[in-house]
């Protein structure tokens, strides 16, 4: 069983949340949500023993996947042994039995042991553990090839897969996945949303992809008004069933005042007269009616608006022939071969593909001469690249710190994006963003990833470009964020090319994909239904 009882999680003054019971159950799929900030990644950690309650008890069972956060802690293990250690009992009773077969004189106890040993790894399906761990790996996206690597040897994107591997490795009867759809491409999520649709423990998932939360969640377990409050469904049901009953309490609220305020009047008019019990009966009633309070949510949805100063030409972007390629030890790896395309102005383009198929890449050549762009590490090798009359670009880089310098406050840095704006209209801009107040003289270089992401879209909201290139955008921002970049792309009339793995954002603000393959690359006219449709 996992589950908590009447726990409260302070810091200092400030209370996450407060003598909360509730209980995951066996075969139900849980999305924990709230906003950046509300105690999710906390209320993980209660279930792991990394940290414990303020007040309170938890309840975990005896074998528990977790992804694990720390990238670097198996550096030095072969990627297969490190999805092994996924199943704790199995990895031990194989170092233990290793270690005895190493002895050049074994004993009695030895032989007894190693039966021992011999049983919890039958047990653990210890004989099969390679390939099981070899059949999450390719599910995943870990080619054979890397199976033999050590952690040390491998990328970040590839170390994230492989610590999922762990995770989901030995048939945990509960699964704790913070974020776990991160560095994934669309075909690794949807191996990962089959995967867990079958998964029969508890599962526990914190996600900012709303797609991602409706197709596996069967609950969602929202952090909110200091405690934990369970609805059934996907995360869409859940706010539909969030805003019918806060609306049903506003209501019943309303007519209580409406009612209240007539018994005043009534009490007013006739409190010095003859009709005394009837003005006590009114006031027992008034008592009565006292509205119920309503909680304040510590939701925030931020306002992203892009404008545009002025559109561009009808031809926002021509490019022929373009190749891009890295050089690596066994010679000149080419990822982009003779792309050639036009785009008009107001389409939005969204690219897919496998990580590492060179998505990435190719914004970075296409950027090479682009208008107002500042970032390094952009070139081609060859090609041409024109963009339209008056284009001007803004960009979203997925390795944005790199666009934000150190040594400036956050009003002082967005200055010069637009030089007539007031300090006034900056602060309001940043307000949108949820920078509230003496937040707006924070310093760039101690800003934290979700707040150098929200000082992004201030820029390119106050820069007012007509043609943007976003490559992963939402990576670090919660729900509410995600959704309101939705909205502001939907509504956007400028042209857009988009580098998301957020299935909903591609599938609602899309009107043109380019599927990045090993091939070549794929540049299908339409939306992201009729791509799949026609892929299928």
């Amino acid at each position: 069983m996992l589950g908590a009882q009447n726990v409260t999680m302070r810091f200092g003054a400030r209370i996450l949340f407060e003598d909360v019971t509730t209980t995951f159950q066996p075969g139900r799929r849980y999305g924990l949500t709230g906003p950046n900030g509300s105690g999710k990644s906390t209320f993980i950690k209660l279930f792991t023993g990394e940290m414990e309650p303020t007040t309170g008890t938890i309840q975990r069972p005896r074998k528990m996947g977790v992804l694990a956060q720390d990238q670097f802690a198996f550096d030095a293990f072969r990627v297969i042994d490190t999805v092994i250690m996924g199943n704790k009992p199995l990895w031990e009773a194989l170092q233990e039995r290793d270690r005895i077969y190493e002895k050049a004189d074994m004993t009695d106890a030895d032989g007894m042991r190693l039966g021992e040993l011999e049983g919890i790894v039958a047990d653990e399906d210890g004989y099969t553990a390679e390939a099981d761990a070899a059949i999450l790996l390719d599910g995943l996206g870990v080619p054979e090839e890397f199976h033999e690597r050590t952690m040390g040897e491998i990328q970040g994107g590839q170390k994230v897969r492989v610590l999922l591997a762990q995770s989901l490795f030995g048939n945990p009867e509960a699964l704790l996945l913070d974020e776990p759809t991160n560095h994934l491409d669309l075909d690794s999520i949807h191996w990962l949303e089959n995967f867990l649709s079958r998964y029969k423990g508890s599962l526990v998932v914190i996600s900012h992809d709303r797609h991602f939360l409706n197709a596996i969640c069967t609950h969602i377990a929202d952090i909110d008004y200091q405690t934990i409050i369970q609805y059934t469904g996907g995360y869409d049901d859940m706010v539909l069933q969030k805003m019918q009953i806060r609306s049903r309490l506003e209501a019943e609220n309303t007519q209580r005042e409406k009612k209240i305020a007539q018994l005043n009047d009534f009490i007013q008019r006739f409190a010095a007269g003859t009709r005394s019990s009837q003005v006590n009966s009114r006031r027992k009633e008034v008592e009565r009616l006292t509205p119920n309070d309503l909680a304040r949510s510590n939701i925030q949805r931020p306002y992203i608006m892009f404008g545009q100063n002025k559109p561009g030409g009808r031809h926002a972007l021509e490019f022929e022939d373009v190749c891009k390629g890295y050089d690596q030890e066994d010679g000149r790896q080419e990822v982009i071969r003779n792309f050639t395309a036009n785009v008009g102005r107001g389409e939005k383009i969204a690219l897919v593909g496998r990580n590492g198929a060179g998505k990435s890449t190719l914004l970075k050549a296409l950027l090479a001469n682009a208008p107002q762009v500042t970032e390094a590490d952009r070139a081609i090798d060859s090609g041409t690249v024109k963009w339209g009359h008056e284009v001007n670009v803004g960009y979203f880089a997925q390795d944005f710190r790199e666009s934000i310098p150190g040594g400036y406050a956050l009003v002082d840095w967005l200055r010069q994006f637009d030089p007539d704006a007031l300090v006034e209209q900056i602060r309001g801009v940043l307000g949108q963003m949820l920078f509230r107040g003496e937040e707006g003289m924070k310093r760039t270089e101690v800003l934290s990833g979700g707040e150098g992401c929200r000082l992004m879209f201030c820029k390119l909201m106050l820069q007012k470009p007509n043609f943007l290139v976003l490559d992963e955008p939402t990576n670090h921002l919660d729900l509410e964020a995600v959704i309101a970049l939705n909205t502001a792309l939907q509504r956007y009339e400028g042209t857009v090319i988009l580098v998301t793995h957020d299935e909903d954002l591609i599938d609602e603000v899309a009107t043109r994909i380019w599927n990045v393959t090993e091939d070549g690359i794929e540049d299908f006219q339409g939306t992201y239904a009729e791509f799949q449709a026609k892929q299928s």
